[in-house]
């Protein structure tokens, strides 16, 4: 099947469409007449029909989507189908949601194992358009898109004018020691000159949450971090590395209100104390460096 970004619509100077019908769209309509350019089996244009199918999906309204979705693909417009099936993925649903998947998994049966306007490539778009009208809707992304582009102008408008802009970016100045100092690891070079090597980034920036690490994982990464040979960690350290973020605070560090917490000096190692990697001394409740309490 050719790709549809080929055939898509432009418009003339005067407001009038160029574009040229494609062989499989031609020949007769439901009425025994010939089809006019871009005119689908039932007498529709097909823009409209394919703006109807966008709505449809963003209404969850399933049975106008399958409508559209099989007149596109009956009346030799698929590749117009499929192509705007695709952008509603991104445009119009959820991110995270599995249904780009299928509607992947469906072109791919259509148009390469099946004819799309034969039978079987008809189902596979009803079941395409189904899937995304079911999903849920949410423009969430064209939003954002929209919203930090205008800021990106008024930031950009503020600095010209040497003032401070009325609406910034989530992240501000972006700079160490601030709010998302975690960020400033041996990744970056701000990071790497404040010698944030291996213990600020275990301890800092590979923090997830809120819901945090499974009792494996924790486990895996504790164990990791005692039998680094180059660097030492005190039992505090370890209990930071696996502590979820707080939901109301992703960027906050327990126990350091200053933000940036340890690392800024050199060392991977904790100056040569002894004993660290067993997480306490000898008699505590820690583990005793057979790592029996890890599960070892």
């Amino acid at each position: 099947m050719a790709d549809g970004d080929d055939r898509q619509a432009t418009f003339g100077s005067d407001g009038s469409l160029e574009t040229e019908t494609t062989p499989d769209a031609t020949g007769e309509n439901d009425f025994g007449e010939e089809k006019e350019p871009n005119e689908t089996d039932g007498g529709y244009s097909r823009y409209v029909v394919s703006s109807l199918l966008q709505k449809a999906v963003r209404r969850s309204d399933e049975e106008v989507a399958a409508w559209a979705a099989w007149e596109l693909a009956r009346s030799g417009y698929a590749w117009n189908l499929w192509d705007r099936l695709n952008l509603y993925v991104v445009e119009d649903l959820r991110a995270g949601d599995e249904v780009a998947l299928l509607i992947d998994r469906y072109e791919e049966l259509a148009t390469e194992r099946w004819e799309p306007d034969a039978w079987k490539g008809r189902l596979c778009a009803i079941h395409a358009a189904l899937a995304a009208a079911r999903a849920r809707s949410t423009r969430e992304a064209s939003n954002a898109d929209a919203y930090f582009s205008a800021v990106a102008e008024v930031r950009a408008e503020a600095r010209e004018r040497g003032e401070e802009p009325a609406h910034d970016f989530p992240v501000g100045d972006l700079e160490p020691e601030g709010e998302f100092d975690a960020v400033f690891d041996g990744h970056t070079g701000e990071g790497s000159k404040r010698g944030r090597g291996t213990r600020f980034f275990n301890t800092h920036g590979a923090r997830v949450g809120p819901e945090g690490e499974d009792d494996q994982s924790a486990r895996w990464q504790r164990l990791a971090m005692i039998l680094d040979e180059d660097t030492e960690y005190e039992a505090d350290e370890l209990d930071r590395a696996v502590e979820p973020v707080d939901p109301n605070d992703p960027w906050g560090e327990p126990g350091d209100e200053s933000g940036g917490g340890d690392g800024d000096g050199e060392g991977d190692r904790n100056d040569g104390q002894e004993g660290d990697r067993n997480v306490g001394q000898e008699g505590d409740d820690a583990p005793d460096g057979s790592l029996d309490d890890f599960g070892a």
